[in-house]
């Protein structure tokens, strides 16, 4: 018996503002190529291209992100862009990516995975990924992807897994005992000497049949809307009800609303680097440095500079006497910061926001 086909959904509408001033409300992180030529959503398709055709690749984001998205992959079918009317959380998205696979494949397999994630082993995430296709069409259950911590972190989520229940193609499969969303650090090192928690990348794999089962249990308000939606799905009748029903969806996260009620999620830990690329410090920590310990991007000519992280997108930035800093320059703003505050970027663009005469700059 064959294996049922399998869709990936790359989540693709966040703004990314901890990464200001490089991305932008109009120009996400999801859009910039931050590692390499490539953008960040370019290259998470890149990852998944070699286990499923663009046809079976959809992409979720809102109308201000669309045209760019379809621009950038051009390999994708522009009506496999879909655009959400309303932001309804990580659950509305992810069931209406199901509803929409269901029109096509009520049978199916689906993965979702982030367009902003640096992921250092493309190879070895889709043994990864096509293990875990495998394990939820044998098993019926949601599984997770699950990433060894390499430090005590109290900004990421945790799953800690249980008994094993399998092993396929050498990788272990076990139960999710619980989640623990962003502990202290207390708890958050003894989760790091464990050896049985794992952060959470947020990639999530099932068959559609039995996660559209899972929502009509816990959240069936989103079920019912969802597949009211997804029965309109290629027909003239599909951007209407798109626009008219899915702003009414409950808004939840998929963690709260499904993986953390069900009693059918298994994890499978990962043998790859991963970071969310969610903030300048994560960058400085995930791309190759220099002699000086430096990360740079762009053209950068410094003295007596270390430890310091230089993004250079239009001209030449010069440095000295640096030390655990970040430096961020673009045509329109220059943002320099220790890196130990960088977490205080979000206030800075709050700051932006009330102030009229910084909203050009978001």
């Amino acid at each position: 018996m064959s294996r049922p086909q399998a869709f990936v959904v790359i989540l693709a509408g966040g703004s990314g503002t901890r990464l200001w001033p490089l991305s932008r409300s109009h120009q996400p992180k999801q859009l910039l190529a931050l590692h390499s030529d490539r953008s960040l959503i370019q290259s998470t398709f890149d990852r998944v291209a070699p286990l499923v055709t663009p046809a079976r690749v959809l992409i979720m984001t809102e109308r201000s992100h669309a045209d760019a998205l379809r621009a950038q992959l051009p390999e994708v079918p522009p009506e496999n862009v879909i655009v959400e009317p309303a932001r309804r959380g990580t659950a509305g998205a992810l069931a209406l990516a199901a509803a929409a696979i269901h029109s096509r494949d009520p049978e199916a397999l689906m993965a979702s995975v982030h367009a902003d994630a640096y992921i250092d082993d493309p190879e070895e995430f889709r043994r990864t990924l096509a293990t875990a296709f495998e394990a939820a069409d044998a098993t019926r259950m949601l599984v997770l992807m699950g990433i060894p911590p390499t430090s005590p972190s109290t900004s990421l989520g945790y799953i800690e897994a249980a008994d094993r229940l399998s092993t396929i193609d050498g990788y272990e499969v076990r139960r999710v005992a619980r989640f623990v969303e962003k502990p202290n650090l207390e708890r958050a090192t003894e989760f790091l000497n464990s050896g049985r928690h794992f952060w959470n990348p947020g990639v999530f794999v099932w068959r559609i049949d039995v996660i559209l089962e899972e929502f009509a249990t816990f959240e069936p308000r989103i079920h019912e809307l969802v597949m009211e939606i997804g029965r309109d799905f290629g027909t003239p009748r599909q951007a209407e009800t798109l626009a008219t029903v899915y702003p009414t969806v409950p808004e939840q996260t998929i963690d709260v609303g499904i993986m953390e009620r069900s009693t059918r999620v298994a994890v499978i830990p990962a043998r790859f680097q991963w970071s969310d690329i969610g903030s300048w410090s994560e960058i400085f920590e995930a791309l190759p440095r220099d002699a000086q310990n430096n990360v740079v991007r762009g053209t950068h000519v410094g003295l007596d500079t270390h430890d310091t992280l230089v993004f250079a997108t239009s001209r030449p930035v010069a440095t000295i006497g640096l030390e655990g800093f970040v430096v961020v320059e673009t045509p329109d703003a220059v943002f320099i910061c220790p890196r130990d505050r960088v977490p205080d970027v979000k206030q800075l663009v709050e700051l932006l926001k009330a102030d009229p005469t910084g909203l050009t700059l978001l």
